[in-house]
């Protein structure tokens, strides 16, 4: 029940509709609980008694307490369905905001898949376990107390007698739903695994059709499907045999009333009004717990994703502001030191990622990085703006500890460029102004400029206001790329990570982007990784990784003498004929600050 506690703050708002809803159920209990001894006094009083008036009062009597819990239970319904669909909007909504604030690294545990099935699956489950707590959930205990203390006010003989079967049965249902639990969680685990097969078809769909691998995914997702369907029908092949042996208790008890209450009666220690009634209140009685019953599915499932939303909202990020974070001037400069990094995947495993890093990128500068696939260029990039925390060592901007920096702050004065370009439904205007919305017009045509942008947007049928389809799927590659440089030019960092970000576009149009980015990078920090050697020939310093450690630094022509692994690069892509002048190069880098 501990997941139930920890998500009933979500109901605290709605305690006033809460409450009233549960009033409105006990009234109608009690409504309910008085037709049998209304019924009582018809057979006694009015029949027995021969007396009409009776009959004709306590008739139109129970008319209007039908009525009346007709009415009752449409406001209960009404209210208890406001509060759980409120309730699974705010749990909705936590569990975005909560995700936000996830690192690289818990989103790296946790599937995309299992966090949809989290927002949707379990919190409908959770609401739909709100709304039946609300409407029914209440009402099944409090009228099998009642119908008990009105068995026991009818016929103590009577109570006493039935007392072990009803006893026999609260076991059954005990049984029914202590088991119900773990059948429910394997199915939403299930469930995650189908989730997690079908998202990433749908988002590989062309990498499929490509590699001709619709068969083999297909039966993929068919033993995902496969395993989730075997799984929901044990548990509703489980759940068939409870509804028989309910029935046969209740039949049994039935038997039990009737045989026994003859007896009573007989002797004239029993009328038959009270009989009738007390058959009324043990069906009373065993109804709720055959409701109960019949609604396990429900509390399991509920209580299964009850749990699992609790994991999400109780998730500690691993990168989060420290105690007492200090923010970032405006006026930060954007110098970059690394001390001795190291880094490990999910904290510490037995090969590290980077070891032993040490590098300096002074205000203005552009430092390149460059490797091997594998050699861990994007995560050294990525530790500057924190989305991974290093495993041991100091990354420094302006002087400060990234780990005693607050996030945001530290955020706001970088900007990245990916490997894969990501871009959002809407217009490609509000693609690049997404960092910085109250960005003007000219601005923004000034970056798509800047990010050799500008001319093929006016080409697109709507120009800036042309719309942009989910995952950018009606723009090629290159201009996704583009329109993402502009994106980060347009907030005007301090510091400018662009990794392997124009990859996608060919050599005459990179060189027309470095050449438009020369002036531009003179303003930031800029940190280059690239796989492309003819795009760092620029840099102010080069950086080699190799296996996780930086192997050589310097400039090109520096390289060019020192470094075996950079001489490889170089006449691997460019051959022995290309050269960039040193003269060129040289005052390339006196012309920078």
């Amino acid at each position: 029940m501990r997941p139930l506690f920890r998500l009933s703050p979500f109901l605290r708002p709605y305690w006033k509709q809460s409450l009233m809803a549960l009033v409105l159920l006990t009234a109608m209990v009690f409504m309910d609980l008085s037709i049998p001894r209304l019924i009582q006094r018809i057979i006694d009083q009015g029949i027995g008694g021969r007396n009409p008036q009776v009959v004709l009062q306590t008739g139109l009597l129970m008319l209007g307490i039908s009525a009346l819990s007709v009415l009752i239970a449409v406001g209960n319904n009404l209210l208890s369905v406001r509060v759980g669909e409120s309730v699974a909007r705010d749990v909705r909504d936590a569990l975005f905001v909560k995700i936000q604030t996830f690192s690289y690294g818990d989103l790296d545990r946790m599937k995309t898949g299992q966090l949809m099935v989290r927002l949707t699956s379990d919190t409908v489950a959770f609401q739909r376990l709100t709304q039946v707590t609300l409407r029914i959930g209440t009402r099944a205990p409090l009228l099998m107390i009642g119908s008990l203390i009105l068995m026991f006010h009818t016929s103590r003989s009577l109570a006493i007698t039935v007392l072990p079967l009803l006893l026999v049965t609260s076991g059954v249902i005990v049984f029914f739903v202590l088991r119900m639990e773990p059948l429910f969680r394997s199915i939403q685990q299930k469930l995650d695994r189908l989730n997690v097969v079908l998202q990433e078809n749908v988002a590989g769909a062309r990498l499929i059709k490509a590699f001709v691998r619709a068969d083999s995914e297909g039966r993929r997702f068919e033993a995902a499907n496969e395993a989730l369907t075997d799984g929901s029908i044990r548990v509703m092949r489980f759940l068939a045999g409870m509804s028989p042996v309910l029935t046969m208790c209740i039949n049994v008890g039935m038997v039990i009333v009737v045989w026994a209450g003859a007896l009573d009666a007989v002797r004239g220690d029993l009328a038959l009004g009270q009989i009738v009634a007390f058959t009324n209140y043990l069906l009373t009685t065993i109804t709720p717990l055959t409701m109960m019953t019949m609604l396990s599915n429900v509390w399991a499932s509920g209580i299964v994703s009850a749990r699992r939303v609790s994991e999400v909202l109780d998730t500690v990020p691993e990168v989060c502001d420290a105690p007492g974070a200090l923010p970032l001037p405006e006026t930060a400069r954007g110098r970059i030191v690394l001390e001795d990094v190291a880094f490990h995947y999910n904290g510490h495993s037995d090969q590290p990622v980077l070891e032993g890093i040490r590098l300096t990128a002074e205000p203005g500068q552009t430092v390149a990085i460059l490797g091997a696939t594998g050699a861990g260029k994007s995560t050294l990039v990525h530790l500057v703006p924190r989305f991974y925390d290093v495993s041991s060592g100091r990354v420094l901007v302006d002087g400060l500890d990234v780990r005693r920096v607050q996030r945001d702050a530290l955020l706001r004065q970088v900007a990245i460029v990916p490997q894969e370009t990501v871009l959002f439904s809407g217009t490609v205007r509000d693609n690049i102004r997404y960092g910085a919305p109250d960005a003007k017009e000219e601005e923004v045509i000034a970056a798509a400029r800047a990010a050799q942008a500008h001319d093929f947007i006016l080409a697109l049928p709507n120009g800036y206001e042309t719309r942009v389809e989910e995952r950018g799927v009606n723009l090629s590659g290159g201009q996704k790329q583009r329109i993402a440089i502009a994106r980060a030019l347009l907030t005007r960092p301090k510091i400018l990570i662009l990794d392997d970000s124009t990859s996608s576009v060919d050599v005459e149009t990179e060189t027309k982007i470095q050449d438009a980015l020369e002036a531009q990078m003179r303003q930031h920090t800029s940190l280059v990784v690239a796989q492309r050697i003819s795009t760092v020939l620029k840099a102010d310093r080069i950086v080699v990784l190799d296996r996780g450690r930086i192997v050589a630094q310097g400039t090109h022509r520096e390289l060019m003498q020192s470094s075996p692994i950079y001489q490889e690069i170089y006449r691997s892509q460019l051959g022995d004929g290309f050269a960039m002048p040193d003269a060129a190069a040289e005052s390339t880098r006196e012309e920078r600050p």
